[in-house]
């Protein structure tokens, strides 16, 4: 099961998603159109085969809109889905059903594009030992929502943030005089829970930083047959990362060369919308 995102932060973010179509007059059409006392029930239904997602902030984007509209849930985060498979029934004033309508599939279009992109690379590394693993490469103030896709996808928990780790990239080592030096100094520095990442870019570098005290190696756009000389030479004396490039097609490959973790950033930069749709029952 997929633990529930902070109520607090869905709920402010809902908000601010609401406020984005509900601002000035509000939904002008629905006054038009639909009289006031009108009734409906709808159910959201998906449109492809793939993986649910974002079922905690659709509801709640339902709840905002119509506090007494009556939500009934009919699957959970995670789940994989077939077309006119249905996710939700709601029944109440349809003025705010449609209040609603366009907020919630956004939320549930991107979470479950996500969760079914990640899944898709998590079918193609079965057997080997490696995760795939999210980067920080995410719409800026969805990132919690964006990761929690990732999980019911399958994927696992890279940094959240910049305090969850030190992670030595280029630009910092540009900074000093080598990917070994950058490490020495994060190693004089960081408490002794903080694990340290060094990111190289040539496999002469990491008997380096290893040595200086990395914990874990981002191998960045080697290629496969670098990935399998790290790998030897590591002995798994330290965790081995790959990123850069990855995608469907070379994914296994870089798997089966025994690294422990692959980082791929189109899961959330790249993902495509999964496509749901609100129908009347």
């Amino acid at each position: 099961m997929i633990p529930h995102l902070p109520i607090d932060l869905v709920r402010e973010t809902v908000q601010r998603a609401l406020a984005e179509d509900v601002s000035g007059a509000g939904d002008i059409t629905s006054l038009a159109v639909v009289p006031e006392t009108a009734r409906v029930a709808f159910e959201l239904r998906a449109r492809q085969n793939g993986v649910l997602c974002g079922l905690q902030p659709a509801i709640e984007v339902f709840t905002q809109a119509g506090p007494n509209l009556s939500i009934d849930v009919l699957a959970s985060d995670g789940d994989p889905l077939e077309p006119d498979e249905s996710v939700l029934r709601i029944e109440g004033a349809a003025r705010e059903c449609m209040l609603a309508e366009r907020t919630a599939l956004n939320f549930l279009g991107r979470m479950s594009g996500i969760a079914t992109l990640t899944r898709r690379y998590v079918d193609e590394i079965v057997g080997t030992k490696a995760k795939i693993v999210h980067t920080r490469k995410t719409t800026p103030g969805l990132r919690a929502f964006e990761i929690q896709a990732v999980r019911a996808g399958g994927g696992a928990p890279h940094r959240f943030n910049l305090s969850d780790a030190i992670l030595i990239k280029d630009n910092h080592i540009a900074a000093v005089k080598s990917p070994a030096e950058a490490v020495r100094a994060a190693r004089e520095n960081a408490g002794h829970m903080v694990r340290i990442s060094c990111e190289i870019d040539r496999l002469e570098d990491l008997s380096r930083v290893m040595k200086a005290g990395a914990d874990v190696v981002l191998l960045d756009n080697f290629n496969i047959g670098d990935l399998r000389s790290a790998v030897v030479e590591a002995a798994s004396r330290v965790i081995l990362e790959a990123s850069g490039g990855v995608t469907l097609e070379s994914v296994r490959h870089i798997a089966e060369t025994g690294v422990e973790i692959i980082s791929v950033g189109s899961l959330t930069h790249s993902a495509p919308n999964f496509d749901f749709g609100l129908d009347a029952v």
